[in-house]
């Protein structure tokens, strides 16, 4: 009676173990490369329908700059995280066994636009602007692999000088929208952004579009990446990471998709964003 006993209540325990571990949180982030308010409207619908697909719950946990996603990632206050090339790259890095997952199908051809205020008289081109040189520009965010390390590069790709040397004055706006609106305003000539916040600005009729205009586009690059921790197997499941990959390649809600804005997610792999890598190397930007 009493191994009888003994083997149900250890049976219970392991049974109510695994409950728990099943309702565990899923917290995830993203790098805020827009305004707080809309992404946390993107992201709380993508918690829901990720609880939804994985029968946990899930939570969006908003964060104030790109270091603090890759931190709380790296510290394990989120396991997944929509990241960009660049600070993807990093997080992986920093926690074993982390993998990229999935990826828009625009991410694997993304590009920056260059964009210059009208009063500039520069206009779009397939050749770098030349005659930009002397102007102020601004960057987005300092780790924003469209709003700065690819722009950077292509910058001292096409004329051999850091952006320092062939600007008059350079800076950093924090994100892509407030790139748009400070171009826009005349408070910088130039600066560089994400295609898609500004074809979506284009898009919801944004006066910001009449007085900032596309004179450039950089080639095409790998970028933006679902990043999941190497652990959560051990807290979730066997297999949890491929089946929260399953569920974003195969989230098809138009609303979803459009909200980041991409058609649809396809699966993706480190080894996809080596090229972030060597390029974020080269400008020294990896610890």
């Amino acid at each position: 009676m009493t191994v009888r006993f003994l083997a149900a209540l250890l049976a219970a325990s392991v049974a109510l173990s695994g409950a728990a571990k099943a309702q565990d949180t899923l917290y995830f982030s993203a790098i805020p490369d827009e305004d707080e308010t809309r992404l946390t409207e993107r992201f709380s619908a993508v918690a829901e329908y990720l609880s939804e697909e994985l029968d946990v719950p899930v939570k969006f946990v908003p964060v104030k700059s790109y270091p603090a996603a890759v931190t709380a990632f790296r510290n394990d206050q989120v396991q997944l995280a929509w990241f960009g090339g660049l600070s993807g790259v990093q997080a992986r890095l920093l926690v074993p066994g982390a993998r990229a997952i999935a990826q828009g199908d625009e991410d694997t051809q993304f590009v920056s636009y260059f964009i210059a205020h009208t009063d500039t008289g520069l206009e779009r081109s397939e050749d770098f602007p030349e005659a930009a040189r002397g102007m102020t520009f601004t960057f987005g965010a300092k780790t924003s692999t469209s709003g700065r390390l690819m722009p950077e590069h292509a910058i001292r790709e096409n004329t051999g000088e850091a952006p320092e040397e062939f600007f008059d004055r350079v800076g950093f706006s924090g994100d892509h929208s407030q790139t748009l609106r400070l171009v826009a305003s005349g408070a910088w000539q130039v600066g560089a952004l994400n295609f898609a916040v500004y074809d979506q600005a284009v898009a919801d009729g944004a006066p910001e579009v009449e007085t900032a205009k596309v004179i450039w586009q950089t080639p095409p690059y790998p970028d933006y990446n679902w990043t999941i921790r190497g652990d959560v197997d051990a807290r979730w499941g066997e297999g949890f990471a491929d089946r929260v990959q399953a569920a974003l390649v195969g989230m098809d809600d138009p609303d979803l998709l459009a909200a980041f804005p991409r058609q649809a997610f396809i699966p993706a792999a480190n080894g996809d964003y080596a090229p972030i890598e060597e390029v974020a190397r080269q400008l020294d930007l990896l610890e």
